[in-house]
């Protein structure tokens, strides 16, 4: 029955979904969950940091060049934690090296930890939730690169699909965004979360 029911209503009608990105961002990492958030209802917000903006855009890699660009929808200045009943980290290797080194994108990160607000991070993206600190003691996955970096910094990294951990969803990479996506709406939504499990 895809992301809601028969007869019912998408499961986030009425949320306020960020996505925070950059350039460099990997494209379909970017596209896809936006596509299936949109799908369920929610109103999704592209934030990137005021002063990465040429134009008012970003543009996206496409797995082996650069991609597509992007419309920012809120300049990162703008945007408030307050605002938003969600978040979502997409990878690609550029788009969470620049922003891990942007304190006010490394903080809007942390205050959705703080705020107790569902988180989602795929492929490289979780170096921005070590850089935030939002990653000891929990268990995740990543881009296969990232295992030693997730593990220095606390978290138990495990090699699946989707890692759900507390309110955080994370996912290896394209090859898994279908499984991602869904889990995503699923969160978001407020479905009780599942316990990961070591391995």
């Amino acid at each position: 029955m895809g992301l809601f029911g028969i007869g019912s209503k998408p499961k986030l009608v009425g949320k306020r979904i960020s996505i925070l990105a950059t350039n460099g961002v990997e494209q379909v990492e970017l596209t896809s969950p936006r596509k299936a958030l949109e799908k369920a209802g929610a109103k999704v917000d592209l934030v990137s940091p005021h002063k990465m903006l040429k134009g008012g855009k970003i543009k996206a890699w496409k797995m082996h060049d650069w991609g597509d660009s992007f419309r920012i929808d809120v300049p990162l200045s703008n945007a408030r934690v307050a605002d938003y009943d969600a978040l979502h980290l997409p990878g690609g290797v550029m788009n969470p090296d620049m922003l891990r080194m942007d304190e006010d994108a490394v903080d809007f990160v942390r205050r959705f930890f703080e705020a107790g607000k569902p988180v989602s991070s795929i492929c490289h993206g979780p170096w921005m939730l070590i850089q935030a600190d939002a990653v000891r003691g929990r268990t995740l996955t990543s881009w296969p690169s990232l295992k030693k970096d997730l593990r220095n910094a606390g978290a138990n990294w495990i090699n699946e699909d989707v890692v759900e951990d507390r309110g955080l969803v994370t996912s290896r990479g394209p090859q898994d965004l279908a499984a991602f996506d869904k889990r995503i709406v699923e969160l978001f939504a407020g479905t009780p979360l599942r316990v990961s499990q070591a391995a």
